[in-house]
């Protein structure tokens, strides 16, 4: 690769870092490209693991191609957040003792559920609620996908942590996920961790199922 190639996909990292999403051909105007060069290189981006896309609808029309980061792309950018998490936590227990920090994980934990909930409670079947879902959560870097295990249930897998080293030092952490799942999710099915990264896994996993009537 020329170093010309090399510095405007590291350009293209930076702008995709500072402002989100971007279809090529706004990244192109925006980093003095046309708009097949931006794709070329996204492409190339892509066959690295530094970006991938999604298909999003605006209106009438065919959907446009939104270009993110993922999270082997966040990576090439120094990040310090966990040891910053984890003197956060520390100084917290220091300060307000076991019973502050639960305060604090309780206190996330109804802020994330009132944010899932704004995306899950408008779908319609339980894949469908799941499928919003792990969208969230991948965004949120987890690598988050859906899969059928029987006929009356699904597999929430999430293929990596991004607050491992936090929920490492405050296992409360783990515990506040699978209750906001449920929360999110509601009354009329069962969430259960069945693989944990934190337990050895490779992944995390939850198995979802429909509760009978009875």
């Amino acid at each position: 690769m020329s170093q010309d190639e090399d510095r405007s996909q590291d350009r293209i990292l930076f702008h995709l870092k500072t402002r989100g999403p971007q279809v090529a051909a706004d990244i192109g105007a925006r980093l003095d490209m046309t708009p097949a060069g931006a794709r070329q290189h996204l492409l190339k981006l892509e066959a690295a693991g530094l970006v991938e896309s999604e298909d999003q609808r605006e209106g009438r029309g065919r959907p446009r191609k939104y270009w993110r980061l993922t999270q082997r792309g966040h990576e090439r950018f120094p990040d310090r957040h966990s040891d910053l998490t984890l003197d956060l936590l520390q100084s917290m227990r220091d300060v307000f003792g076991d019973d502050g920090r639960e305060r604090l994980i309780e206190h996330r934990e109804r802020a994330i559920v009132a944010n899932y909930r704004k995306f899950v409670r408008a779908q319609g079947s339980l894949r469908q609620k799941l499928t919003a879902l792990a969208r969230i959560r991948s965004r949120e870097g987890y690598m988050a996908s859906v899969a059928k295990d029987t006929r009356d249930s699904f597999l929430l897998v999430e293929n990596h942590c991004p607050i491992c080293a936090a929920a490492t030092a405050c296992q409360g952490l783990c515990r506040s996920e699978l209750a906001v799942f449920r929360a999110v999710l509601g009354t009329d099915v069962t969430v259960e961790r069945i693989d944990h990264i934190l337990a050895g896994a490779r992944r995390c996993a939850y198995r979802i199922t429909r509760r009978q009537p009875g």
